[in-house]
């Protein structure tokens, strides 16, 4: 995150950043850690009011990235979890671009499962369809939209970095996380059961997930441009 706000300053603490799309504020608790002063803006109520009651030291407020209730020029710096490919760009961009002070960082952010090491590539195979974003399909995503999204008419340079990292699970705790994926909501309950049975038996058939806790690899991609 501090390499996501670094144009704006080095020291993240007190400046004045937009968590665009901000869902239930995962990614505002995390800049409210930072010192920042945080302002989210998110389109939908039920995720507004969970990010209110996780977050109440942030400035929460409904509206969209293509309709952003803030005046011009009163952010040092945007960024977006998991939400920046939801937008309409053509839309979104001109907004983002009213709202930020020049010099300040827009910025993308994404999580995906490190696919790269043997088990967390099985599990992907072993989930199917309804599988967490991987990192070869992240590279891939990028490859066609990416930082060209960013443009050069509003946003100077754009820059990619990865960050590698991971999170603590177990059996249970990963197939309760995979529950609340879209793609395992809306399965037959049929489908959803045989689902479960061929993830939990790949978890059971490995020496890194079968007893206790692990860690899952993940990376998160990231991807900033500066303000003109």
């Amino acid at each position: 995150m501090r390499w996501a706000l670094a144009p704006a300053s080095h020291d993240p603490a007190g400046l004045r950043v937009l968590d665009l799309g901000a869902g239930t504020g995962k990614l505002t608790a995390v800049l409210l850690g930072l010192g920042t002063r945080v302002t989210a803006v998110e389109p939908d109520e039920a995720m507004l009011g969970e990010l209110r009651r996780r977050c109440p030291q942030a400035q929460a407020r409904q509206g969209s990235a293509e309709a952003i209730p803030l005046p011009d020029a009163t952010m040092d710096a945007v960024v977006c979890g998991q939400a920046l490919h939801w937008f309409d760009m053509d839309r979104a961009l001109p907004e983002i671009a009213r709202v930020l002070v020049p010099g300040g960082p827009l910025a993308g952010l994404w999580n995906s499962d490190d696919d790269r090491v043997e088990w967390v590539n099985g599990l992907q195979s072993a989930a199917g369809a309804a599988a967490p974003p991987s990192l070869s399909q992240r590279r891939a995503q990028e490859a066609r939209f990416g930082v060209r999204r960013f443009g050069a008419e509003f946003f100077g340079q754009n820059a990619g970095r990865e960050f590698p990292h991971g999170m603590t699970l177990t059996a249970d705790t990963l197939i309760a996380l995979l529950n609340t994926h879209s793609q395992v909501l809306v399965m037959p309950d049929a489908q959803r059961s045989a689902w479960l049975s061929d993830v939990r038996a790949y978890l059971d058939s490995r020496p890194e997930t079968t007893d206790g806790e692990f860690v899952l690899p993940m990376v998160t991609s990231a991807i900033r441009a500066v303000r003109l």
